[in-house]
């Protein structure tokens, strides 16, 4: 194939994946996925905060510190470094689940031990990494679509009660969201999220309603203070409900991994790829650990993003990094985008985590088969997933450890998925066996 005319053969053999973009298009598109993310970080900060009852500085060391290790995380994964990272789009969020407990092994044995329990955990992942390419055949596409479906749901009903209070702010947001993408051309529509965003704020300031008052001003300069619940205390047994989010996050990576290669268009490689953002994970939440946080996962949302705009470019997603590096440390601004408005953040979000439920489904269409013990696989995925969200009650009176694997829609589906697929399939159909023969590892 000739490069077409004004472009070198170099130029034209790189994939979108790897696409370079000038900086003056690629931080609109970097700040999108910020914004889009920010929520996240920042009501993590102020629950662990409140969880904790800490001082107003060390509530705002907190979010500096989450938010410079989101930044740092989405940098990882998007360049990747010695096999640390899977050089994908991705972003960093700390893990929902494991935001809650933390806070209980923090009121049961002391911050110090949920810090020391978060650096357990991290290091547990590393070791069972080895391992991966021996179950990667048990996540064939029916057991990933099924996954991402949960994702979505799951975040969903998640970010949902963001807009109860101002729901027409958020209705503004995802309908001027929806208009951009219909009607605008070219880059314009690529930032139809954080056009939306905007239109959302802009509602809220000329109504009076649904904003917050920016934050009583600081320091410049907010550096993270590692230690902040003095030296980690480890104990094994307290640790154990972290160490149990951990392994179900591994098939939650696995979906996230292989529907963002999707997404940017690149062949799927589970048992390369996955090990790598895993990877990724575990480093930033071991310093999750050290700087008074909790476990740190790979986040889908931003998937969404890039099936929305169709810019499939890591370096976007490394920009991102960049930006939430800077804001960590730049008080002011932090506290500024810590005063959007919640329900347009919150539109926002349940328009991306509805497209990623929507690739599930379209991941779903291309299995196999759809019957016999394929549709038994997918009706018990659902319902040990949408359990906890319609019945969340049911799962109170069970022990700690229960209620992790099973209290949280997406571990529950996943684990629920990969042990069916394991006992009533066989691991060597053909839709198992064109996913492993995209795990062969490459040079990169």
């Amino acid at each position: 194939m000739t490069a077409p005319a004004g472009t070198t053969r170099a130029e034209a053999a790189v994939h979108p994946v790897d696409e370079r973009l000038p900086p003056l298009r690629l931080l609109p598109l970097a700040a999108q996925h910020v914004l889009a993310m920010l929520a996240a970080p920042v009501s993590t900060a102020f629950l662990i905060a409140t969880g904790l009852g800490l001082s107003p500085d060390r509530t705002a060391a907190l979010l500096s510190a989450t938010l410079v290790l989101c930044g740092a995380g989405a940098l990882l994964q998007s360049f990747g470094v010695l096999r640390i990272g899977a050089r994908l789009p991705f972003v960093m969020l700390p893990g929902g689940a494991a935001v809650a407990i933390f806070l209980q092994t923090a009121k049961e044995h002391g911050a110090a031990t949920a810090s020391g329990s978060v650096l357990i955990a991290a290091a547990f992942l590393l070791a069972v990494l080895p391992l991966y390419r021996h179950i990667v055949r048990f996540f064939p596409p029916v057991v990933l679509g099924t996954t991402v479906l949960l994702i979505g749901i799951n975040m969903v009903n998640v970010t949902a009660p963001m807009i109860a209070h101002d729901t027409w702010l958020a209705l503004i947001t995802i309908g001027a969201t929806a208009l951009c993408y219909l009607v605008l051309p070219g880059v314009w529509r690529q930032m139809s999220v954080l056009l939306g965003i905007a239109a959302g704020t802009a509602a809220a300031l000329l109504t009076g309603t649904g904003t917050h008052a920016v934050p009583a001003t600081g320091p410049i300069l907010a550096l993270p203070h590692p230690f902040p619940y003095g030296a980690p205390h480890f104990d094994l047994l307290a640790a154990v409900p972290l160490i149990v989010f951990t392994l179900a996050s591994l098939a939650e990576a696995t979906g996230q991994t292989v529907l963002n290669s999707e997404a940017v268009g690149r062949e799927p490689a589970p048992a390369r790829d996955v090990p790598r953002t895993v990877r990724a994970d575990a480093l930033t939440s071991l310093a999750a650990g050290l700087l008074g946080t909790s476990i740190m996962v790979t986040s889908a949302e931003n998937i969404g993003i890039v099936q929305l705009t169709r810019v499939r470019s890591r370096f976007v997603t490394a920009g991102a990094g960049a930006l939430l590096v800077l804001i960590g440390l730049l008080s002011p601004v932090s506290r500024l985008l810590a005063a959007l408005p919640t329900p347009v953040v919150g539109g926002a979000g349940l328009v991306i985590y509805a497209v990623i439920a929507a690739m599930g489904l379209g991941m779903l269409r291309r299995a196999d088969t759809f019957e016999g013990p394929v549709i038994t696989v997918v009706a018990l995925t659902l319902l040990a997933g949408l359990l906890p969200i319609l019945a969340p009650d049911l799962y109170t009176p069970l022990p700690t450890w229960a209620r992790t694997l099973f209290g949280s829609g997406v571990p529950a589906g996943a684990i629920t998925a990969v042990v069916l697929t394991a006992l009533v399939t066989r691991p060597r159909t053909r839709a198992s066996r064109g996913l492993t023969r995209t795990t062969r590892p490459e040079r990169r």
